[in-house]
This record gives structure tokens, sequence and C-alpha cells, in this order.
């Protein structure tokens, strides 16, 4: 028989605290941000609200059990993307805090990744018998796809609807072949370039950077460089876990379980 949301909640004390403690302060801000007449804010925190559901959903949905750490740092990671990284501007105010998420989602989607692969290796329905080795590829592999797939997503929108989410870097140096005045393949360098003016409508703009302006390629570059450290990580750690028989203390935190393991476990324990 299934768990209701309430049991649940019940058995995992510290993963309701801060549930409850995150959904309150989004609706703080959500009912600031509606009074503000910031409408699409608003959205952004209805949006966040739906996505906190999202681990219980899953548990219920695939018969499975979150371990609480895991569980609390998705919590902790819509919460710090949406509303502290969009609508409180972190992303803009602390220069590392994008990468920050971005290699902890490499770390988390390895976790998710490896976890699928493991249910499938240990479900009597599936003749899947992995090793190790192999579970760490697909699990490193599936959250590099995750990492390119958001990527693709933020050039989308950057494209259509002018977000800029892929943020815009400052450099000093540039090399073009486009700039090659014999119209060949010889790049041209521009060094120590110091401000960049844009003609717009017939009017010069300088834009008064202090270098010229990079058009997201390199938050690009560097999102899916973290989010390969963090898969990596990962994929280490899932590796020993499954070397050691599913021993490993760290790896279990990010393992779920499935909901007849836990079932026979409790039978075995009485």
């Amino acid at each position: 028989m299934m768990k209701t949301n309430q049991d649940a909640l019940k058995q995992k004390k510290t993963v309701a605290t801060v549930y409850f403690v995150l959904r309150f302060l989004v609706l703080i801000v959500m009912v600031a941000q509606f009074f503000n007449g910031n409408f699409e804010n608003v959205f952004l925190c209805i949006l966040t609200l739906i996505l906190f559901l999202l681990p219980t959903i899953f548990e219920r949905k695939l018969k499975i059990d979150l371990p609480d750490t895991l569980e609390i740092i998705i919590l902790l990671f819509i919460f710090a993307s949406e509303i502290l990284g969009e609508i409180q501007s972190y992303y803009t105010t602390y220069q590392g805090w994008d990468t920050m998420l971005h290699t902890l989602n490499g770390f988390l989607c390895a976790a998710i990744g490896f976890s699928l692969v493991d249910m499938f290796n240990r479900n009597d329905r599936f003749s899947l018998q992995l090793s190790p080795a192999f579970m760490a590829i697909v699990a490193f592999c599936f959250s590099m796809t995750i990492g390119v797939l958001w990527e693709f997503f933020e050039c989308f929108m950057d494209q259509f609807f002018l977000l800029d989410m892929q943020k815009d870097a400052i450099v000093n140096q540039i090399s073009s072949v486009m700039m090659d005045p014999t119209g060949g393949n010889t790049p041209v360098i521009i060094r120590d370039i110091t401000d960049v003016i844009v003609v717009a409508g017939g009017k010069e703009i300088p834009l008064g950077l202090g270098g010229f302006l990079d058009i997201g390629i390199l938050d690009t570059m560097k999102d899916l460089f973290v989010n390969f450290i963090g898969a990596v990580v990962f994929s280490f750690v899932g590796y020993f876990y499954v070397k050691s028989r599913g021993k490993g203390p760290f790896a279990r935190r990010f393992i779920p379980k499935v909901q007849q393991e836990l079932d026979d476990s409790k039978e075995q324990n009485q």
C-alpha cells in the first residue's frame, strides 16, 4: 500500500521542515512580487512551488523512496536557481552562483542516472546485469546529456525571447577569420580592447564595458565543463558504491530505494 503525502512527511521530519520553510519563503516572495506588479516573477514563484512537488510525485509514481539528503538538495537547488538566482539576481550579483549550481546539477543528474540503472539492475522484471564501470559510464552520459539539453534550451530562449540566459562575458581580445581582408581563412587578432561602439538606428552607442562583449559562448563552455566535473565525481562515487555492494555511506545518501526493497527490509527487521 502506497504511503500518503502526510505519512511520508511524518517519517521525514527534516525533509518536511526544509520543504515548509522554503515553501513559506516562496509565498512571501510571491506576495511581494505581486504587489510590486512584477507578474513574471509571480509566475516563477508558482513554477517553483510546482517543482517542489516533483520529488513526492516521483516517489509515488515510481514507487521509490528518495534519501533525505538527495531530496533536501533537490529542494534547495530549485530554490537557489529560481528564487535566489532569477528573482533575487544572484546570477549577476555573485559570479560563482551559476557555476556552483551547474556543478551541483551535473552531480545530481549523474546520481539520478545512476539510480535509474541501479533500479533496473535490481528489478526482476528486467534482465540487466550491468558492471559497475558501465553503470558509471551511463550515469556520466545521462548527466552530460541533460547538461547539453539545458544549454540548447538557454540558447533557444536567448534567440527567440532575448532573455540572455547564456550570460555574456567581457573579453579584451578576439580573433576571427571573418575580419580577414583577403577573405581567406587567416584569423585576424585584435588585442587590448577597452571599449566597443555599436551602431544602431544611425546612432553610435559606446557600450563602456571595458572590453568586447562575448555572446554566451564562454558561459556555455564553462557550464558544460563544471557539469562535467560534477558528473565525473558522482560517477566515481557510484562505481565504488556498486563495487562495495551498496555499503558506501556517502553514496547511499543519493541512491533511491525501490519500495519493495524497503518493505522486505522492514519484514526482516520484524
